[in-house]
């Protein structure tokens, strides 16, 4: 039986999120533009990405199936600078003021039909982070832009209404995480080659990006010298500090950590790591821990015992 146009577009999108998340799940942290031209349905290619736009509508769709934010450096101005409503959900500005602009028309009908779209967020030149699924709810013509739920949950909200303090500031914390987590832990992954800074260890799925400033404060910022390659256990140990990590880029395992009797994981995990250096540390100066903030990580650590 034939299906309808719109039931196809939505196969073909589950298909694409479901081809993103195989990749995943192999260790896949980002994608170029060319491995995003991969993507097949029904035997044929069907890029994910448009090389010239932002916003990409294949031919013979009605909606668009995915929006992209470019990469800039800490500090520069975005063309089209997107924020957070009173409801705690993001905005995504339109393509230019035109609403009849026909990428903001691609959208719209997303909007209108429901249908999940993907997120291409830019970490590093030509290097993407994919969020998905991200819905429109709305559109706020006076504001020019669109009201997006980053994930199934947030279609829940209430658009445009001031919720209870406490509702709109986790929502708004879910909306952040969720928009730069992926970002974040690309770039966490691809400058320390996805190894733990601590014990080299390589399985990215058995790997965080750990921040050096937590995410909830001021100066958590979701930018790679806030973070650290660290695999599960050694991120548990630096959250709890049984270890820190000086400025010099070397190990500090607690006293009484030091005297404890136990397995080898202990022994040769955590305890033998003792006031040796970091064994993966990024080449780019850029990307390496920042200096003031390991300072401060590591004198709480210290004053926390």
């Amino acid at each position: 039986m034939a299906i309808s146009p719109v039931e196809r577009e939505l196969a073909i999108r589950l298909a694409a999120q479901s081809w993103l998340g195989a990749q995943r799940a192999q260790g896949v942290e980002y994608w170029t533009q060319r491995a995003l031209e991969e993507f097949m349905f029904a035997g044929e290619k069907l890029p994910l990405m448009d090389r010239q736009r932002g916003i990409r509508k294949p031919a013979g769709m009605a909606a668009a199936l995915s929006i992209r934010t470019v990469y800039r450096r800490e500090g520069a101005e975005r063309p089209y600078e997107d924020g957070l409503g009173v409801d705690g959900l993001l905005r995504y500005k339109w393509r230019g003021s035109d609403p009849d602009h026909a990428e903001n028309r691609a959208l719209r009908s997303a909007m209108t039909l429901r249908l999940p779209l993907i997120w291409f967020y830019g970490f590093a030149e030509g290097l993407y982070a994919a969020n998905y699924p991200v819905y429109l709810l709305a559109e706020e013509q006076e504001h020019q832009q669109f009201v997006v739920a980053l994930g199934e949950d947030q279609r829940m909200v209430d658009v445009g209404q001031e919720a209870d303090p406490a509702i709109r500031a986790y929502v708004e914390r879910m909306t952040r995480q969720r928009l730069h987590q992926p970002a974040f832990r690309a770039g966490v992954m691809r400058a320390y080659t996805s190894k733990c800074a601590i014990c080299s260890f390589r399985h990215a799925n058995l790997l965080d990006a750990a921040h050096i400033t937590a995410d909830a404060h001021a100066e958590g910022d979701p930018v790679t010298s806030n973070g650290l390659a660290l695999c599960k256990i050694h991120h548990g140990a630096y959250d709890e500090n049984i270890l820190g990590i000086r400025p010099d880029l070397t190990v500090h395992v607690r006293e009484d950590i030091l005297g404890e009797i136990d397995g080898p994981m202990l022994r040769y995990g955590i305890q033998e790591h003792h006031n040796r250096a970091l064994m993966v540390v990024p080449t780019s100066q850029r990307d390496r821990p920042d200096a003031v903030r390991l300072k401060r990580r590591y004198e709480a650590f210290l004053a926390a015992h």
